[in-house]
């Protein structure tokens, strides 16, 4: 299964549970994200032929990441830019979740094991700007 977390009109993240299965490969993101997301099932004996990429400039303005959860339950908890809160979801081993736009935090309901994935250079503390996070009385999990 593949969800779309929109807020209206702006795609805050895309969420590839481990229980997706199709044919051949499927990308989920848009051309135009500076971070792509596909999943891949091939046969055998499939091959994929041997290749470099080529140098092409690209201009990243925002960081997009990929969290990919090894074992353990997390929730993560969605913001607007302007920081205010939406709605949580839980993440379950081997989910994947694009983090497109808005905030987000993460809290381990059970000890978890994560892979990050995202853009580089990492800029450190000037890569993000950190705010209060929503109180636990006030979490909706959809």
């Amino acid at each position: 299964m593949v969800e779309h977390i929109q807020v209206e009109q702006e795609l805050l993240a895309i969420l590839l549970r481990t229980s997706f299965r199709a044919d051949g490969i499927k990308f989920f993101t848009p051309n135009d994200f500076s971070q792509q997301l596909a999943y891949m099932n091939h046969p055998q004996h499939y091959s994929i032929p041997p290749h470099v990429h080529n140098p092409v400039l690209r201009e990243v303005n925002f960081t997009k990441e990929v969290l990919f959860v090894k074992s353990g339950k997390v929730r993560v908890d969605f913001y607007l830019n302007s920081k205010a809160y939406c709605f949580s979801k839980v993440l379950n081993p081997g989910d994947v979740i694009l983090l497109a736009n808005g905030g987000h935090g993460f809290v381990m309901l059970e000890p978890s094991e994560l892979i990050e994935v995202k853009q580089g250079p990492y800029t450190g503390e000037l890569d993000k700007t950190r705010f209060s996070e929503v109180l636990p009385a006030h979490i909706k999990i959809i």
